[in-house]
């Protein structure tokens, strides 16, 4: 240490001095060495360039090359036109490289490239450099990396085999180091096998043409998206939709959902589709991660440096400036890729302007809300795939086959069930349990059906951990006890632990942690709800009285039994029931199993949740659970008067045996913040209870309270009630007049009661939002009282068929939205009522003034047979977006439409339609027009675009033009017995049904119909042909039934989509050539070929996934070879193939449920179906 203060100072001017000296020298050295470089070597990368180091940044080529023959010639050109294509390069400098070895950063930077293009030239072979860098290239292969060689003035072959100018070059330097040489042996043979480019071959040796053609490649590869893609494809097809909606605009879709869902890998699949649109790509991973690690203007010149600019900001601000102004004329597609923070998509798309119309934008998000806070309309929200491609998925995973061996189908399916369809889970446990003992599956699985597999935990525990306090209790409170039960309810007791519901509640569903379904039910996916549970238990793995919540009846029994006198703070909530929610009801063994005395609660001093479920009290403690705030309990006991019920806010006695006399009564008077009381299915309750002393009550649940005959007048005290459901109580005849002092009411459910009037009463309920009388099958008046239910929203008068008419006074109900009427299951509505014994008949006709309910939404009126016509006023529910009128069969003539402006969903199947006033021009948001059955319609007029489902039959010969339907996805055409042809299908249509249309002799080409899943073709008896098959790359199902003159399927063979196959037919409607194609049909899962004459051998070796194989009646049939190999067989119909006389044994198949032969078969036995029993007429079953 200098510790003169004059001789400091001097050494600091020496050192100033010598560093001014070296930044001159290096200065001009610099200069110097630009001087010498091309026009790009400003931007150029070096491998020893310290300025940026290869370990620090991707790139997307690594360009590689020997400095003697190529650097200013073809290495220089290709190098530029990368650069000018906007894609990031990594050039090695050789010529400024030190020493003999291949540095770090070189081999870095070949692994941080996504594509290697080594030019082999001649002098490649003298560089050791450039060996070594081809060697690293081919190991990176393996994950993942492309490698495009360019083969410049040299033979593919003398690469492979080191021969002509290449192998003389390369003897040289195997002379000088001949340890190296294998290795470099192999990559030369690898590289040569690689497919790339041979200079003199290639574009007529036009060297600017080449270098055109491999960065036109070069854009065209793709983000590495996993190979094991299942179901994703719907998904797919929903974003392009959305993408493709408005071409020329700037468009945004946000892809929010769970974490492992897999929004990342669908966000890929997208923007590789994409990818060739656009010179401008950028694809930022993880930002959520990279902006708290990094900062968020280290992904902003991320992108800067992706969209090709030069300059880099070194803050947020200064680089929202220059992406602001620097990319307005360009047309970009970006992918932001996890984002949480709005913050980070104004940083880096800003207020979505700063790029050229046309641009594409992805953003995947755990949180809907992010998308909904920076105004992103296009939202897509991505959901778990189903069982089948669960079991798919894991399948490829864990044994890369798309099913199990049969030893394994049984602990695969199971595993497919509890990991609920998420992919992410499927593919880390198939990757663990691949190549794993029988045993050790059955012990991983009793873990992971507790604990989420380690690396699937990481990825949830992201999203628990940005919650805050109060949503993580609400979290777990969900995880733990309150899946598939009434949000409603647990709101009230968060509310009352002041956990501030509503923002958590939000917070929770945005973030795709709960599900909340329209009955107001929280559903959670099983792999959150096992993290939950884990938190909770590692709370204290080994001691369950020091968790916050026991939910498992075992557990709690313990913490009671076991631990009597020992403080146990930290239990909030505590479960003695397995599934309380259903009201399981636990079967003591013994007349004291199930009792439980007072003192064993004293120590629960903090206990908000307690479901006692059929657990019985007894002692006489007084003033336990002070903080109890829920309370559920199916066989409550006069030792009730024990728990302390100030703070009570829930309580639930469902499904409980006590009557109007249970003493329990008076002490739950103490009870004054009681919000929710719920009696449903208390059987012995004939009476409802004094409810004076319940001034906050806001919810009362009498659901099939089936003895329940009176309502006590008390009700009207309850001042505050917001819902009252009543359902089913079928001796409940009449309401009492204090109902009507229920001024806050908003949902009444009178519905399956004995009442035949609403009462006088309910017109005082100014704030009535919802009232169903659904199943009311005395209810025969409405009243014109009705009309004072000014805030009604829904009203539902469903299987009430005493009811004739409605009141003219229904009009004044101007904010009703949703009314309906008719049978509530439409299939069965011929069927007599048992109290009535008569179908039912529904309303005659429609008061004038319905159409004064300029915000109804939703009518129903099907099934009313004696209803011949709707009013003119009709036109006038300028807000109506459902019309359902099906079934009403004296409903004729034409139907007015003009003014039903915001129509989506119209249905008129089995009326007497001939026609509509008006054009569908006017109706220009329908979705849905379902017209089946109209035997009275002629004809139909020209339909809009917005149609995505339609359903015909008449009495048509023609129909209008179809193929500018550019979103239908549904066509039905049936019972059409005049049609004789039709015209052009739209190109995105999914599903084609046509069926019982006797004189159709042709359909347009399916060609163009790439997106068709299902075809299905039905006594089509004229018919003679399908054209175009071939084009219909996405057809999984396809059923011919009763098409007799149907001569052939050409391009069946093409199908390699297709799952299910089933033909009926009794003519030659297969080729040989076409049963030969089946080895084609590797996916086909059901193959159904009955009554073809001409099938004589077929060959299913291929068709290793078929589960149904049915070729009855086929009597030519002789031989099924390969039918061994199809370990997935469950169900044989051989019935009518008389000439097939032997089968293999079967008694590996381990899937087999029926196998059906006819008597009159040769086959004398069915070998190998263990445990079958015959069950006659040639049918065997295990």
């Amino acid at each position: 240490m200098i510790r003169d203060p004059l001789l400091g100072f001097s050494f600091a001017v020496f050192a100033v001095l010598v560093a001014s000296v070296l930044l001159c020298v290096l200065g001009r050295n610099l200069v110097n060495s630009n001087k010498k470089s091309t026009r790009r070597k400003a931007d150029d990368t070096s491998a020893s360039s310290s300025s940026r180091k290869a370990d620090d940044t991707s790139y997307d080529v690594f360009l590689s090359f020997s400095g003697e023959d190529t650097r200013k010639t073809f290495a220089d050109h290709l190098y530029n036109g990368l650069f000018d294509a906007s894609i990031r390069v990594f050039r090695d400098n050789n010529e400024l490289r030190e020493g003999e070895n291949i540095g770090t950063n070189l081999l870095q930077a070949i692994k941080n490239s996504k594509i290697s293009i080594p030019i082999l030239s001649e002098s490649y072979a003298s560089s050791k450099w450039c060996l070594q860098e081809l060697v690293e290239m081919i190991k990176c292969i393996k994950s993942g990396h492309v490698v495009l060689p360019i083969f410049y003035r040299v033979e593919p072959t003398d690469v492979r085999n080191q021969k002509e100018s290449f192998g003389e070059a390369f003897s040289c330097l195997s002379r000088k180091y001949p340890e190296d040489v294998e290795k470099w042996k192999v990559a030369l043979q690898e590289v040569a096998s690689l497919k790339g480019w041979e200079s003199e071959k290639t574009a007529g040796g036009r060297e600017g043409d080449l270098v055109k053609m491999v960065v036109r490649k070069v854009l065209s590869v793709q983000l590495d998206v996993t190979e094991h893609l299942v179901g994703i494809d719907n998904a797919v097809e929903s974003i392009l939709r959305l993408l493709d909606d408005n071409p020329s605009a700037i468009q945004i879709v946000g892809i929010y959902g769970m974490g492992g869902i897999g929004k990342t890998t669908l966000a890929k699949v997208i923007h590789n589709k994409l990818s060739d649109q656009f010179q401008h790509r950028s694809f930022i991973v993880d930002i959520r991660e990279s902006s708290r690690r990094d900062g968020i203007f280290n992904l902003q010149n991320q992108l800067i440096r992706d969209l090709k600019e030069k300059d880099q900001a070194s803050n947020k601000d200064e680089g929202i400036s220059l992406l602001g102004s620097r990319f307005k004329r360009k047309k970009v597609l970006i992918l932001l890729d996890d984002v949480d923070d709005i913050e980070q998509i104004k940083a880096l798309i800003g207020k979505y302007d700063w790029f050229e119309m046309g641009s594409r934008i992805i953003i995947t998000t755990r949180s809907r809300s992010v998308l909904d806070d920076v105004g992103v309309n296009c939202k897509y929200k991505l959901e778990e795939i189903p069982s089948d491609k669960s079991l798919t998925l894991f399948s490829r995973h864990a044994f890369r086959t798309d099913f199990p061996p049969c030893e394994f189908e049984s602990l695969s399916r199971d595993v497919a069930s509890f990991t609920g369809g998420l992919p992410l889970a499927l593919e880390v446990i198939g990757s663990f349990l691949c190549g794993k003992r029988h045993a050790f599956w059955q012990d991983a699985l009793k873990k992971l059906q507790k604990v989420p597999h380690k690396k699937v935990r990481e990825k949830l525990m992201i999203s628990y951990d940005a919650l805050d306090n109060e949503e993580k209790h609400i979290f777990l409170d969900i995880a733990c006890f309150l899946i598939g039960g009434d949000l409603r309810y647990a709101s009230y007791m968060w509310d009352a632990c002041t956990f501030f519901p509503n923002m958590g509640i939000e917070t929770l569903s945005f973030m795709s942690l709960i599900k909340i379904g329209d009955d107001g039910k929280v559903q959670m996916h099983d792999q959150l709800r096992d993290l939950g549970r884990d938190i909770v238990r590692q709370e204290d793995y080994n001691v369950p009285m020091n968790r916050s919540r026991l939910w498992v009846r075992e557990e709690a029994l313990e913490v009671l039994e076991r631990n009597k006198g020992i403080q146990k703070d930290s239990i909030h909530a505590l479960c003695l029931e397995e599934d309380w929610r259903k009201g399981k009801l636990y079967v003591p063994r013994s007349e004291s199993d199930g009792e439980f005395t007072t003192e064993r609660f004293e120590t629960l001093p903090n206990l908000r949740f307690l479901a006692m479920g059929g657990a019985k009290l007894i002692g006489d403690s007084r003033n336990l659970l002070h903080n109890l705030r829920w309370l559920v309990w199916r066989r409550p006991t006069c030792a009730a008067t024990s728990f302390s019920l100030e703070g009570l806010v829930i309580l639930d006695l469902s499904k409980s045996s006590i009557s109007e006399s249970w003493k329990g009564w008076s002490h739950l008077k103490m009870a004054k913040q009681l919000k929710v009381l719920d009696l449903r299915d208390c059987g012995r309750l004939g009476v409802t209870p004094d409810l004076s002393a319940f001034r906050n009550l806001e919810i009362i649940k009498l659901k099939r309270c089936w003895y329940l005959k009176q309502i006590h007048p008390s009700i009207g005290a309850a001042k505050g009630l917001l819902y009252l459901n009543l359902q089913g109580c079928s001796q409940l005849q009449e309401l009492p007049q204090e109902m009507g002092k229920l001024e806050k009411l908003e949902e009444l459910y009178i519905g399956e009661t004995a009442i035949g009037k609403i009462p006088q009463c309910i017109s005082s309920l100014k704030t009535l939002k919802v009232l169903d009388a659904t199943g009311c099958e005395s209810l025969f008046e409405l009243s014109d009282s009705i009309s004072h239910l000014v805030n009604l929203l829904t009203l539902d008068l469903r299987d009430c068929p005493e009811l004739c008419k409605l009141p003219e006074s229904i009009g004044s109900l101007v904010k009703l939205q949703r009314l309906s009427f008719g049978p509530r299951d439409k299939c069965d509505w011929s069927q007599a009522y048992p109290k009535l014994n008569r179908p039912y008949e529904g309303i005659c006709e429609l008061p004038k003034s319905i159409g004064d309910l300029k915000n109804l939404k939703f009518l129903q009126i099907c099934c009313c047979i004696e209803l011949s016509n709707l009013p003119s006023t009709i036109s006038k529910l300028g807000n109506l977006e459902e019309l359902d009128a099906s079934h009403c069969e004296s409903l004729g003539g034409k139907i007015l439409i003009d003014g039903l402006s915001s129509l989506k969903i119209l249905q008129l199947s089995s009326t007497g339609l001939s026609g509509f006033h008006g054009t569908f021009n006017k109706v220009s948001c329908i979705e849905e027009l379902k017209l089946g059955d109209c035997q009275m319609l002629q004809s139909l007029p020209e339909l809009p675009t917005s149609l995505t489902v339609l359903k015909v039959s008449g009495r048509h010969r023609t129909f209008p033009q179809l193929s500018h339907l550019i979103h239908l996805k549904k066509l039905t055409v049936k019972d059409c017995p005049l049609l004789k042809s039709m015209p052009d299908l739209p190109s995105r249509l999914l599903k084609l049904s046509v069926s019982n249309c006797g004189e159709l002799k042709e359909l347009p080409s399916l060609s163009r119909l790439e997106l068709l899943s299902k075809l299905y073709l039905n006594s089509c008896r004229e018919l003679t042909e399908i054209r175009g098959l071939e084009g219909l790359k996405s057809l999984a199902t396809l059923i011919v039934p009763e098409c007799s003159k149907l001569s052939n399927l050409d391009g069946l063979e093409h199908l390699e989509s297709l799952r299910l196959l089933h033909i009926w037919t009794s003519g030659p409607i297969l080729k040989d050539d076409q049963v030969r194609g089946f080895e084609k049909l590797k996916n086909l899962e059901s193959l159904v070929i009955v009554g073809c004459e001409s099938l004589v051998r077929v060959d299913v070796s291929q068709l290793t996934h078929l589960e149904w194989l049915d070729f009855c009646g086929c009597c030519n049939l002789l031989e099924i070879k390969g039918l061994e190999r199809l370990k997935n067989l469950t169900t044989l119909n051989l019935v009518g193939c008389p000439s097939i006389d032997t089968l293999p044994d079967l008694s590996c198949f381990h899937n087999v449920e029926f196998v059906f032969v006819d008597n009159r078969s040769n086959i004398p036995d069915v070998r190998g179906v263990r445990r079958a029993k015959y069950l006659g007429n040639g049918r065997y079953s295990r």
